[in-house]
């Protein structure tokens, strides 16, 4: 039985559905002509070799005749990811990797003379801390002169989460959850404080858009007359806004005056060297019994433990914690060490829920559940006293 994936209904080039277990992709005739551009130009094969595209295999014509749709021209099989995450549940250095990435992504594309369709966060997945790309019908063969037509979802969808963070102290995750497409410009430019004025990268990439879409708004002017339509962009312009873009992520920081309660907590608690020594032999003694692949960390902190029990065996921890200082020591200690560890920001008591078109677009939390066993280690108080549960 086929079991179409409700987060790739809005594509017409093709869809993800699951079949005994294995992730299947369509291509549909509205898809086909570009998958097979680029894939002569070995763009696909040049990403899978690196570690930055998902693998894909084409499969025979009996699963397509299968899937039972006469507009599908072509099926992929690709490896199932152990877990999917979203970008409002990344933390703030999690969100800036994948930006990074998804330019990184870009400028290998226009070099090749591809370009992608959109610039949406949800293609991007985490091995551990690591980026992974997963749409394949993303690319097109590039148009000379053509626009970057993902420019303003990229904004929105990477920039003005992290410019909140960066320059206001303001927290983008719950916020990002409610709006699911990203942070309007609008909204941003509203929030940023004098000295974003400053940067010439958000002036033209936020605050100009923002003012022209506020001056279009209003009543003395009914739209704002573009010739964007008439213009070329050079290719040498687009690779330049492309990498002007990843060095200006690149040096965004979060804002130094967002200190939080439980960042402090590996240095600071109550607990005696014995004590804690005693913390982790427990931790060592129940994967080494219990053998588990995937765990979950529920209050996972700075991923202390999530260490320890990936250095017990575990093959892939996902962490999961509310202080936002403490979920962005763990993203760096996954980093640092090369952790298969993905620490995810998440209220236990308010978890992410399933969302988007007919509720179905977004899995929540229990939706995407996969572990074989779960540490909550000094969180039930946490939950009775802080949150009255």
């Amino acid at each position: 039985m086929n079991e179409i994936s409700s987060g790739s209904f809005r594509d017409p080039k093709g869809h993800i559905f699951m079949k005994d277990g294995e992730i299947f992709r369509t291509i549909t005739a509205a898809g086909i002509e570009d998958y097979e551009a680029v894939k002569k130009l070995g763009f696909y094969d040049d990403l899978v070799s690196q570690g930055l595209l998902v693998p894909y295999e084409e499969v025979d014509g009996s699963i397509e005749a299968r899937v039972g749709k006469p507009e599908v021209k072509k099926v992929l099989r690709h490896p199932r990811l152990d877990f999917i995450s979203y970008p409002y549940e990344w933390s703030f250095s999690a969100l800036k990797t994948a930006a990074l990435f998804h330019l990184e992504i870009q400028i290998k594309a226009l070099k090749k003379g591809i370009v992608t369709s959109d610039a949406t966060a949800y293609n991007i997945q985490f091995n551990g801390p690591v980026p992974i790309f997963i749409d394949h019908l993303s690319f097109r063969p590039y148009k000379e002169g053509e626009y970057w037509l993902g420019h303003r979802q990229f904004c929105e969808q990477f920039i003005t989460p992290l410019l909140l963070q960066a320059y206001s102290g303001i927290s983008y995750n719950s916020w990002y959850r409610g709006s699911l497409e990203g942070i309007s410009i609008f909204d941003s430019w509203r929030l940023l404080p004098w000295m974003a004025y400053v940067s010439p990268t958000i002036l033209i990439h936020i605050i100009l858009p923002a003012f022209l879409e506020n001056k279009s708004r209003s009543k003395n002017n009914k739209a704002v007359s573009t010739s964007i339509g008439t213009r070329k962009l050079p290719k040498t312009s687009y690779l330049g806004m492309l990498n002007s873009l990843h060095a200006f992520i690149s040096t965004l920081q979060p804002h130094k005056k967002t200190k939080t309660i439980w960042q402090d907590y590996e240095q600071n608690n109550i607990y005696n060297a014995s004590e804690a020594n005693l913390k982790r032999e427990f931790i060592t003694t129940f994967i080494k019994h219990t053998k588990p692949k995937i765990i979950w960390d529920v209050g996972c902190n700075t991923g202390e433990y999530c260490q320890i029990a990936l250095e017990a065996g575990v093959r892939r921890v996902i962490g999961f914690e509310n202080d936002l200082g403490a979920l962005e020591l763990s993203y760096e200690r996954a980093i640092r060490n090369k952790l298969n560890f993905l620490p995810l920001y998440l209220d236990l008591a308010n978890p992410s829920p399933s969302q988007g078109w007919n509720q179905n677009e977004r899995q929540g939390l229990y939706q995407r559940s996969n572990a074989d066993a779960i540490l909550a280690l000094a969180v039930i108080h946490h939950l009775c006293i802080g949150r009255n549960i």
